[in-house]
């Protein structure tokens, strides 16, 4: 563990822009159909690459765990995974599709600190039984989230208890509710001092995280998790015309969080985004709930005759929000997310009511501001180890979408030799119509980013050239990603991708075909690949290696069950002689499996 926990420092220093689907790791568990099916939908809706996915595998039955199993069949596969697959400089998400454990036991931890402490009473001669600082806070329970502890994978690593200080994510901005409170973008190279700054070293530094879905106990049913995920999706850079409410009351659930709605709801409404104070439970016959921060032990959203709208957050103060486990008493998050808001929290064990393990209402300010809807919640909530987030964390309504065009390159070329890249902008129009001009300013963009089959490669300013020479890559398909940078503190990202053909090495074409025409989960899938002149070919599902064939051609059978339901992708890459360079890429098959 030490040495994997070296590893992960070192090449964290080397990380660049994040906010996109190149630079998120998708953690699906292959042996659920449920997580298979749902990272098939994602990975199509948000165009994940392929290397970006990390297949960790767990019993779908556990719903909890505890923290030294979660340290080395999660955390550390994912962390070695990122590592090894030259992504390390590109990752600033960590994300779960669905069924694994989203309770995290912690005791193992707490016992560690607490003998620590009874011998060092003992060695300075002190009564251990009396000293107060032996006796574990009642306040830090001891369950954390699987997503909360991901984030602050630092000090869980470590095996310290750091995490549990309500103080640990730096990331949160350090004023209180102020409107005028900074919001940044975020990105995992960062290093962050104690009062939010961004420091050169001695800083922590985290992972955003979240949930696909939960469909395990009170969580939601796949096709649930499916349509809020879409939903999310096509709110991207809407500029939503809806009001984020929020919800008080006399219980203390409610009146934690009070201080704060007036300043958020100046900020947002000050944005141009309309917000709204209510005294009650819930919004009541609102057709326009683009976000509700409440605070409420139960409620029944159907029954309030209130419309929650795509890319909304909606969020409730309660103990036992994210404690998903049947009959576990108070509403769940997943009663928002059946109802279509893109993301929602709760705790996953008794929070007594103590702010900082919640949301600030600020959630919604750095929302509207343009974040990512996983930027805006670690933004919000200093203390997030007992925190479950579930939903899209690319989710974006707010932000302003660079539209990247490139010259030098189009779909479908056939590319030999060195490639030059101009690349330039112009704004995308609101859902509204609202114009924008045909060409971006120059300070539109911070800077460009070319990725190569899902790997970032180079940068360059505007104005200025993307370049690389084709010839040191295999012939065949291949994938060029022109990333758009947006400026600071957003930073908000915008990209075209480009598929390309490279023919430098006289390699003659792969393909890939289905001999069954409608694949079903239930069934093996079958394949006929033939690559002349080759010594074998590999064929690809999402990222991993589901066969080979020796010699130029034959059949490869993927056994049933193994790749879940939806849109599927097959990558297959023929074997030369000569090492990597003389290797040849097929076209991507594509199909949906039944």
């Amino acid at each position: 563990m030490a040495l994997a926990a070296l590893v992960v420092f070192g090449w964290l220093a080397t990380a660049f822009a994040g906010g996109g689907p190149e630079n998120l790791l998708l953690v699906v568990n292959p042996r659920s159909l449920s997580s298979l099916t749902i990272a098939n939908h994602y990975v199509q809706l948000r165009q994940i690459p392929p290397g970006n996915l990390v297949f960790v595998p767990w019993d779908p039955s556990r719903e909890q765990t505890d923290v030294n199993t979660f340290r080395n069949l999660v955390l550390l596969p994912v962390l070695k995974a990122i590592a090894q697959r030259h992504i390390d400089r590109q990752i600033d998400y960590v994300v779960y599709s669905s069924d694994f454990p989203w309770g995290i036991g912690l005791n193992q931890d707490s016992e560690k600190f607490q003998a620590a402490m009874r011998q060092a009473a003992q060695k300075n001669g002190g009564n251990e039984a009396a000293s107060p600082q032996i006796q574990w806070p009642k306040q830090l329970t001891l369950t954390g989230s699987l997503t909360g502890l991901t984030y602050l994978w630092q000090p869980v690593l470590s095996g310290n208890s750091g995490y549990f200080d309500l103080r640990a994510n730096r990331y949160m901005r350090t004023a209180t509710v102020s409107p005028s409170e900074a919001t940044i973008g975020f990105r995992a190279s960062r290093q962050y001092g104690p009062r939010g700054e961004v420091v050169a070293t001695g800083g922590r530094q985290y992972f955003l995280s979240t949930m696909l879905g939960v469909t395990a106990g009170r969580g939601n049913t796949v096709a649930e998790v499916l349509s809020y995920l879409r939903r999310s999706a096509g709110a991207d850079g809407t500029k939503p015309p809806g009001t984020i409410y929020f919800v008080q009351n006399s219980d203390v659930r409610s009146k934690v969080r009070h201080f704060g709605f007036p300043a958020a709801a100046r900020a947002l409404n000050g944005l141009g985004v309309r917000a709204a104070i209510l005294d009650g439970t819930v919004p009541l016959e609102r057709n326009d709930v683009q976000g509700v921060m409440m605070g409420v032990a139960e409620f029944d959203w159907k029954a309030s005759g209130s419309t929650i709208l795509p890319g909304a957050i909606c969020e409730h103060f309660t103990s036992y929000g994210g404690l998903m486990r049947k009959n576990a008493g108070q509403t769940p998050l997943s009663e928002f997310l059946r109802y279509g808001a893109a993301g929602a929290s709760g705790t996953v064990d008794e929070p007594y009511s103590i702010a900082e393990k919640f949301p600030s209402p600020m959630l919604q300010v750095h929302y509207a501001r343009g974040c990512t809807l996983a930027e805006a919640f670690y933004q919000s909530v200093h203390g997030p180890y007992q925190l479950l987030i579930v939903g899209d964390p690319l989710c974006r309504p707010w932000a302003t979408i660079p539209k990247v065009t490139v010259a030098g390159v189009k779909p479908g070329d056939v590319v030999r030799g060195r490639l030059e890249l101009k690349p330039n902008v112009v704004l995308a129009k609101t859902a509204s119509g609202t114009s924008s001009p045909a060409e971006a300013p120059r300070d539109a963009v911070d800077h460009f980013e070319l990725f190569i089959d899902g790997v970032r490669r180079t940068e360059c300013k505007p104005g200025e050239t993307l370049q690389f020479n084709t010839v040191d890559f295999a012939d065949g398909y291949h994938e060029l990603r022109v990333v758009a940078i947006g400026p600071p503190p957003i930073e908000s990202q915008g990209r075209q991708i480009i598929p390309v053909r490279l023919a430098n090495h006289d390699r003659k074409p792969i393909t890939v075909r289905l001999t069954n025409p409608s694949p079903r989960a239930n069934k093996p899938i079958v394949l006929a690949v033939s690559s002349p002149d080759s010594v074998g070919v590999v064929v690809f599902c999402a990222g991993q290696a589901v066969g080979r064939v020796a010699g130029q051609e034959g059949e490869v059978t993927i056994p049933a069950n193994t790749t879940g339901t939806g849109p599927v992708r097959i990558n297959a890459v023929g074997l030369g002689p000569g090492g990597p360079q003389t290797n040849v890429l097929a076209e991507p098959l594509d199909f949906t499996v039944e």
